[in-house]
């Protein structure tokens, strides 16, 4: 089984019926990729995978077509039954931009039909891709595809990416002033920047790295100091972090962190 990454919930029941493999795209693809994502599964029972979503857009191939996928502000579920796989490719924040035909806010939270993106010939990849089973085989066509429509660089988006970057690097900061101050903008240029390039403000950013944090401490299987954790994460006590937390997860983070052990 393959590292299902940060903001993964439940990682090791999702183990159990999921394995992942990751690939690093072709060089002249890496300023727009992150990675390509694959995902196989095979359950006897439904099982609900949970995600922490991170401020990226993401192409996946899958049944009965194509779909990109937006920043999903809140948890992203997705029902798994019998047997099945994915792949998805992992945009980089702010590099989908110049694939999207307007803002990328406007994909918040919401699916669309890959071919609305990039055209009729994204079905036909698919299917392509699907008919393999090996990772290396399935990321081929759909690399292919992405090079031979390859938009020029925008050093805007590459900008906007460092600023992600940045500002989930450091789980202590966690106020839109205090990063803005940071990156040398003011706060209305990196809200205006989010919106157009990476899907999401720069609070949803912030605080879904904060999140992030708590939830892979929690999976640690150890007691945690749920006060200096919030402390830590700059929130005004451990309220403030379980409301945060039990408003995205479900559950306490505490819960959470028991259910882990």
């Amino acid at each position: 089984m393959g590292n299902l990454g940060r903001g993964v919930l439940y990682p090791r029941e999702q183990e159990a019926v999921a394995a992942v493999e990751r690939k690093a795209p072709a060089p002249e693809l890496a300023p727009f990729v992150e990675f390509y994502w694959h995902v196989r599964w095979d359950t006897g029972e439904p099982y609900e995978t949970k995600v922490l979503s991170h401020p990226n857009v993401h192409l996946v191939f899958e049944e009965p077509v194509p779909l990109v996928y937006g920043v999903d502000r809140t948890l992203f579920v997705r029902r798994l039954e019998g047997r099945g796989q994915v792949l998805g490719v992992k945009f980089r924040p702010g590099a989908f931009r110049a694939f999207a035909a307007g803002p990328v806010v406007d994909l918040a939270d919401r699916s669309v039909p890959a071919s609305d993106v990039f055209g009729p010939a994204i079905a036909d990849v698919g299917r392509t891709v699907l008919r393999c089973t090996d990772t290396a085989a399935m990321t081929r066509p759909a690399e292919e595809f992405l090079l031979d429509g390859l938009p020029a660089p925008d050093p805007v988006a590459a900008e906007v990416a460092a600023m992600v970057d940045a500002i989930t690097a450091d789980p202590a900061m966690f106020r839109v002033d205090q990063a803005a101050a940071a990156l040398h903008v003011s706060v209305r240029t990196l809200q205006r920047l989010f919106a157009e390039y990476v899907g999401a403000s720069p609070k949803w950013v912030l605080r879904r790295a904060r999140l992030h944090e708590a939830a892979t401490r929690a999976e640690e299987g150890v007691r945690i100091d749920w006060a200096a954790l919030a402390d830590d994460l700059g929130y005004f006590d451990q309220s403030h972090l379980t409301r945060d937390f039990t408003g995205a997860v479900g559950i306490s983070p505490a819960r959470y962190a028991g259910l882990r052990a």
